[in-house]
């Protein structure tokens, strides 16, 4: 019988079934000579075919309520029903690179760090100005321990007496990851980037999509940078600079005349819905949670008009 420590594995998921048998697959393959794995899947209501294509991978599955979800809530939950003295978080459309993908990860957790993160990667639809941001947030070189609270739960992986001494955050509306970093970089404790940790981030999202989910972490930041302020000012230079360098990198790559269009929408909806997030400090309504929270649901009728579940006139 192994005497390997267990490392739980937890999804969080909502109508997956695109990508998710492609990482169960890749977690099936995981390197298992340092870890044993159980792979925990927590869902907030899948009406295709996820938790079918879950249960036979053997996953154990949990579920939390919509109304009850928030992104530090579901992880919550899903550590408490893992068994691991090892968490790991990974997307539901994230796929690792490799068969050492987890060992890579964890292996930091047992003397060096108590928190970690992975390199993230482009693939499929991902649009070409995200390219440039997994570049500058997810280099290829490792810095283990790192400097700063920088951490992301899209490839991540943490002590569960880390975890138990602080908890996510369950009112965020995202960074949920970077406030518990902050917490215990704080109390003196260490985070570590993991380059040869990758995993494809594969995001096919509407423009609208984009600018919502910048929208939801700029709140969530107010939180935990609130001395970060962003003027229109700021959104309009931050807007032009950005695209100036996506067109340059574009350029040495040959692909400017088929990205041009997907780097002025993405650096536009990147820094409006970031300046919309900066500047909005309102208690979140049902509606409000709706949308950070399940942007892909747009066929929902919350009104007898209009207007979409944002409780905005016909945007979805």
């Amino acid at each position: 019988m192994s005497t390997n420590p267990l490392v739980s594995i937890v999804i969080r998921t909502l109508n997956e079934e695109k990508h998710i048998e492609e990482l169960l697959e890749a977690i099936s393959l995981q390197d298992t000579t340092e870890f044993e794995i159980e792979t925990v899947i927590i869902d907030s209501g899948s009406t295709d075919k996820t938790l079918d294509i879950a249960k036979t991978y053997g996953c154990r599955i949990t579920f939390i309520k919509k109304e009850d979800f928030t992104f530090g809530k579901s992880l919550n939950d899903g550590c408490e029903f893992a068994n691991g003295d090892y968490l790991v978080f990974i997307s539901g459309h994230c796929i690792p690179v490799d068969n050492y993908w987890l060992r890579n990860l964890v292996r930091p957790l047992t003397s060096k760090c108590c928190y970690t993160y992975g390199r993230q990667l482009g693939r499929d639809t991902t649009k070409f100005s995200e390219r440039q941001l997994f570049e500058k947030y997810f280099p290829d070189q490792s810095r283990i321990p790192q400097v700063g609270f920088f951490c992301n739960n899209a490839n991540s992986a943490i002590r569960r007496d880390a975890w138990l001494s602080h908890r996510f955050n369950e009112e965020l509306t995202g960074c949920e990851d970077m406030y518990l970093a902050k917490l215990l970089v704080d109390s003196g404790q260490k985070i570590g980037y993991v380059s040869d940790a990758a995993v494809y981030h594969i995001h096919d999202e509407t423009w609208n999509k984009v600018k919502v989910r910048y929208e939801r972490e700029a709140i969530a930041l107010q939180q935990i940078m609130p001395q970060v302020q962003l003027s229109l000012f700021d959104m309009v230079s931050f807007i032009f600079v950005a695209i100036v360098k996506d067109i340059r990198k574009a350029i040495v790559l040959g692909v400017l005349k088929h990205e041009i269009k997907s780097i002025i929408f993405f650096r536009c909806c990147q820094y409006y819905g970031a300046y919309i997030g900066n500047s909005n400090h309102r208690k979140l309504s049902q509606a409000m949670k709706l949308k950070y929270f399940y942007p892909r649901i747009t066929d929902m009728n919350v009104s007898s008009n209009s207007e979409s579940i944002t409780g905005v006139k016909n945007e979805k």
